[in-house]
């Protein structure tokens, strides 16, 4: 496995060693100690799923306040997808830029996104799955977002948007929501 920040403090790209041979192949996806050894959680009380039927399909921007706040480990599982992580960090220099990271099936790649992040992604290919590990609890009270489709964000959506929730589109741009 091989653990890569990321160009905005605290996002670390996951990467697999995979062992081929005739059967396949064979990888790690986690090691507690290479984790705590970059400084990433280690602990993980819930993991979900999103499977999306259509390609171009967006979800997010969705993170959970301070006082819920968590830490995420996301991974594409069928499919392929355009990952966003975005700094809503109080007193980061990078609050308000995003990163963008390709999630891919095949390279079974994962990005790691500390606490303090807005999460989304669009679908590249109809039938993408991507599975998240939490390290909190979700609480529906301390959920928030932000618009995915926010110019001040300028998400460069590689796909036109096919699918999004009411929800989402109905989220707050950047500059109402409150740092974390």
């Amino acid at each position: 496995m091989k653990i890569t920040p990321h160009y905005l403090e605290g996002l670390f790209h996951v990467e697999v060693d995979p062992h081929i041979d005739t059967r396949g192949l064979f990888a790690r996806v986690f090691c507690e100690m290479e984790f705590a050894d970059a400084g990433l959680a280690t602990r993980w009380v819930q993991m979900n799923v999103s499977f999306n039927s259509i390609a171009g399909t967006v979800r997010g921007l969705h993170f959970q306040t301070a006082k819920a706040a968590e830490a995420k480990v996301v991974r594409c599982i069928r499919g392929l997808a355009h990952d966003i992580a975005l700094d809503l960090r109080r007193n980061s220099e990078s609050f308000g830029r995003h990163a963008v990271i390709e999630l891919d099936s095949d390279r079974r790649n994962a990005l790691y996104i500390p606490s303090g992040f807005a999460h989304g992604f669009q679908t590249l290919v109809d039938g993408t799955e991507l599975q998240y590990l939490h390290s909190g609890f979700y609480d529906p009270k301390n959920e928030g977002g932000v618009n995915a489709l926010d110019p001040t964000i300028a998400v460069d959506w590689p796909l036109p948007i096919s699918e999004m929730s009411d929800r989402d589109a109905s989220l707050p741009p950047l500059e109402e929501v409150q740092p974390l």
